[in-house]
């Protein structure tokens, strides 16, 4: 929880995914003072900025994947975990922190803060993989996850708001954002009937 417009929507929903892929573990870290560090450079943590309905860089939160991954890093060597995986796909080509020489270039620097814990056999040298790395995009994960998830996968959270209250009350993805958009696209290409709900279908 970086202090997003979307957090209690998106921890809810990790929640819930967290218990049907019967996680072993699943941990929420509140990292909200990020929010004050970010003031109003960005609309995904700042409602003083309108969320975009096109890429625009409003919508990148500097180095917030170095941040959770670092974060990943201290936990996995701490449970001497050898691998961290994040959702970085192929289609994320205008965020920097989603790119294969980032995550390289990071797996590195997090072993190297450890060098002599796992020169010692204290710690485990961790590797990082994401789908970009092997070039899965967005529909070849909605594919994966309708395969294992079924009719469960609408209900994971895309929206960067909040949620928009429905005419009975229901909180509805808003279905104009950036992000909200992309899904679109993305479950359209898979060829997947779309059962999400959005305040907004056009």
């Amino acid at each position: 929880m970086y202090g997003q417009r979307a957090m209690t929507r998106e921890v809810r929903q990790a929640k819930r995914f967290a218990k049907l892929l019967t996680a072993l573990e699943h941990q929420v870290i509140d990292v909200g003072f990020m929010k004050r560090l970010y003031g109003k450079t960005n609309s995904l943590t700042s409602t003083a900025l309108s969320l975009a309905k096109d890429f625009d860089y409003t919508i990148v939160v500097p180095v917030r994947n170095a941040i959770f991954i670092t974060i990943a890093a201290a936990w996995a060597m701490s449970i001497q975990a050898k691998m961290i995986a994040y959702g970085a796909h192929s289609d994320d080509v205008n965020y920097p922190d989603c790119r294969p020489n980032f995550i390289k270039s990071l797996a590195n620097v997090l072993n190297l803060a450890e060098e002599d814990g796992i020169r010692l056999g204290l710690r485990e040298k961790i590797s990082i993989w994401s789908p970009v790395l092997v070039g899965i995009d967005k529909t070849d994960l909605l594919k994966i996850g309708y395969r294992i998830l079924g009719d469960e996968i609408f209900r994971s959270w895309s929206c960067y708001s909040g949620g928009v209250v429905g005419k009975r009350g229901s909180i509805l993805q808003c279905g104009v954002c950036e992000s909200c958009i992309n899904r679109k696209v993305a479950i359209n290409k898979a060829g997947i009937k779309d059962k999400t709900h959005y305040a907004n279908n056009c």
